[in-house]
């Protein structure tokens, strides 16, 4: 089974639990600093739960200002269903106009204004190697750890709220992300694949400060394979909208990316999640995306890159192993 295949075959599982599709909202760029202020739980928002992000390959573009890497690569939904052999489950036919993220090509723009330059060449030697049939490796089909942003692309979450922590548990291959709340980060960093997570509730909106994010061999921020340095920062913001503000994230997440078609008559809140992007070293300015959450129903589902390392024909994915047991 193909890269792009086994993805997307992912998406359709994740999404059938959601209970309703996936919206967003435009908001501004912003980089905040934890605090160390304390909330009373009364003024704490609800975001427990499971939540489902239909849509791959998932970032949600702003309309204007620095935001994140669209697909130079289309394909109109109809197409893409026939070529990956995969069946419509909306109402009607599919849309076979507009173009989309064409997932058997990733082709990130690399002529978008926030990549250094060595960094566009990165994402152009990429885009060129999918143009020809060739797939480039990421933290996800190398079966290693996403880091962040790249793992908000998992499809679904869970989050578990604490008095002093929160921890976020990802679909895919079993990625956890623990944030110790209304704390510092320490003098000195020592980078993880995660990086050290530092939050605060700012009102209605759970804030998330996160540095120290490991370069591991497949780093990258986003599908394309756009990389990043040892300075990337990421902020984090999240809040609850209903189903009038969420409509124009709705409307930005299905002109680019692909997305599955759950009930649309859902009214109750979704979770919004606006991130900010800050490494000097592979980008001329922040950057700012969005991902737009609905309830997620039914149960977890497991997803275990390991069990399925093959991810071109005849290439396995980099999985760790030893050559003999140490035992």
């Amino acid at each position: 089974m193909t890269l792009q295949r086994r993805d997307f075959l992912l998406l359709v599982t994740l999404a059938a639990a959601a209970a309703t599709p996936a919206f967003g909202q435009t908001v501004a760029p912003t980089v905040a600093p934890a605090n160390s202020g304390k909330e009373s739980a009364a003024s704490i928002p609800d975001f427990a739960g499971m939540w489902v992000h239909g849509s791959i390959p998932g970032f949600e573009p702003l309309p204007s200002g620095p935001t994140s890497l669209v697909n130079r690569s289309r394909r109109s939904i109809a197409q893409l269903l026939r070529d990956l052999a995969v069946d419509w489950s909306g109402p009607g036919e599919p849309p076979s106009k507009d173009g989309v993220s064409n997932l058997i090509e990733l082709v990130g723009d690399y002529s978008n204004p926030i990549l250094q330059p060595w960094a566009a060449e990165v994402v152009k030697k990429f885009g060129e190697m999918s143009l020809a049939g060739v797939g480039f490796p990421s933290p996800r089909n190398q079966c290693w750890p996403g880091g962040v942003p790249f793992v908000f692309t998992s499809g679904a979450i869970q989050i578990l709220q604490q008095p002093d922590k929160i921890a976020i548990l990802y679909a895919y291959d079993h990625q956890v992300r623990h944030v110790r709340l209304n704390q510092s980060h320490p003098a000195r960093v020592t980078p993880t694949w995660y990086g050290d997570s530092v939050g605060y509730y700012e009102d209605d909106t759970l804030v998330i400060d996160t540095v120290g994010i490991k370069v591991g061999p497949f780093a990258t921020v986003d599908w394309y394979g756009t990389p990043h340095t040892e300075a990337l920062h990421v902020v984090e913001r999240y809040r609850l909208i209903d189903y009038e503000a969420a409509k124009e994230g709705w409307e930005r997440d299905a002109k680019e990316n692909w997305r599955a078609q759950p009930p649309p008559n859902y009214r109750g809140k979704y979770l919004q999640l606006q991130f900010t992007v800050d490494d000097e070293g592979a980008f001329t300015t922040p950057w700012t995306a969005t991902m737009t959450y609905g309830r997620g129903r039914g149960d977890w589902a497991e997803a275990v890159c390991a069990e399925n390392i093959q991810w071109y024909s005849g290439k396995d994915a980099a999985v760790p192993r030893a050559d003999k047991s140490d035992f």
